[in-house]
């Protein structure tokens, strides 16, 4: 379930109690955000993770002021700060389109808001002089914004967007318009300047590689609910339930028997008969039939023994990696992901018979 708000051993940054946002009215009106409770920490880079239309976004213009609540707070250090317009609010957004004035030179972008705020001419030299730096684009502060690459607009939006010393600095996907290389750089260097800065920021993706690279926490959501928070690592390893194994990487799913629970643990009876030991997710009913999840990577294909067997159906190489499909002898497939080892190739073959060893601790019970 999703931790409760302001329960963490950090100051509290950003804090959402029992939000809810909905647009039209009636019957016809629709429910963006359904009860949505988070606190984000102080110095931390948090991420709204879910597909399209899950009320990530939405959540994130409420943070900034650009939308209102229909129930529910919004509290920034404590304070409440749901009425407060948005030039108001010591918070700033990057959009995806980066929306730099072209016929500006990057330096004057970077000021723009400085001036606006009315500070002085050298501290507003100063300070642009300091972000350029951070965003590694000293030499090109004379260069127009409609001179330089897409990777470099990003950076400058950054650096107009840090400059004012914002509390929160919201990310609305600011990467979507990079292509493949130039988004993994910027992963690296987005979650550098968060550290650097100190300044607390709040992600919006659908990319779950994004998500884990980048973040402290992530919160996952779908159909404007939050259905799980917690580290990179507990997302991916411990999934709550159904909908985030299944959007977080690539996993298997195995009907099970709930045989007992005990202290955060499970004894489960696979459909092969085998009696294996999982952890449980945080609201499991004791009893009757269960779904249990195991990564591709904590299982790994034998000759003999495992506790599933079936037939090889497909051998997939991907040059770091071997992805093995089998489809078992309930008719259910398993893909186990094996890392390629330089002298010999992974030693199976579609047709051949197979067993499934799956690693100690590796399988997850997921609730309902």
């Amino acid at each position: 379930m999703p931790e409760v708000a302001g329960a963490c051993d950090k100051r509290v940054a950003i804090e959402a109690r029992g939000i809810v946002k909905a647009f039209g009215q009636g019957r016809t009106a629709l429910r963006a955000l359904d009860n949505v409770s988070v606190a984000i920490r102080e110095n931390e880079f948090f991420t709204l993770l879910g597909p399209s239309g899950c009320g990530k976004t939405t959540l994130l213009r409420l943070i900034a002021g650009f939308e209102y609540p229909t129930e529910g707070v919004i509290l920034l250090h404590g304070e409440d700060i749901a009425g407060l317009p948005p030039f108001k609010r010591p918070v700033n957004t990057v959009f995806q389109s980066y929306a730099l004035f072209p016929h500006l030179t990057v330096a004057e972008n970077v000021a723009f808001g400085l001036q606006m705020l009315g500070r002085p001419k050298p501290e507003i030299a100063g300070r642009v002089s300091e972000m350029l730096k951070l965003v590694h684009m000293e030499e090109l502060g004379d260069r127009r914004t409609d001179q330089i690459s897409g990777g470099q607009a990003q950076r400058v939006a950054l650096a107009r967007a840090l400059a004012p010393g914002p509390k929160v600095l919201l990310l609305d996907e600011p990467l979507s318009a990079l292509d493949y290389k130039l988004r993994k750089e910027m992963q690296i260097e987005l979650k550098r300047m968060q550290s650097e800065t100190g300044i607390t920021f709040v992600f919006v993706t659908h990319d779950q590689e994004e998500a884990l690279t980048m973040s402290d926490r992530i919160a996952v959501m779908s159909k404007g609910k939050i259905l799980q928070i917690g580290s990179p690592w507990d997302i991916y390893d411990k999934p709550a339930d159904r909908f985030v194994a299944d959007f977080i990487g690539e996993t298997n799913f195995l009907a099970a028997t709930l045989i007992e629970t005990r202290h955060g643990k499970a004894r489960v009876r696979l459909a092969s008969g085998a009696e294996i030991e999982a952890s449980v997710a945080e609201g499991v009913k004791p009893g009757g039939e269960v779904t249990v999840v195991v990564r591709p990577e904590h299982a790994r294909v034998v000759t003999e023994g495992g506790q599933l067997t079936g037939t090889v159906e497909n051998v997939v190489y991907f040059g770091t990696d071997t992805h093995i499909h089998v489809r078992l002898d309930d008719g259910s497939t398993f893909i186990v992901r094996q890392q390629n080892a330089r002298a010999e190739p992974c030693g199976f073959a579609v047709g051949d018979r197979a067993g499934i060893e799956i690693a100690a601790d590796a399988a997850q019970v997921l609730r309902d």
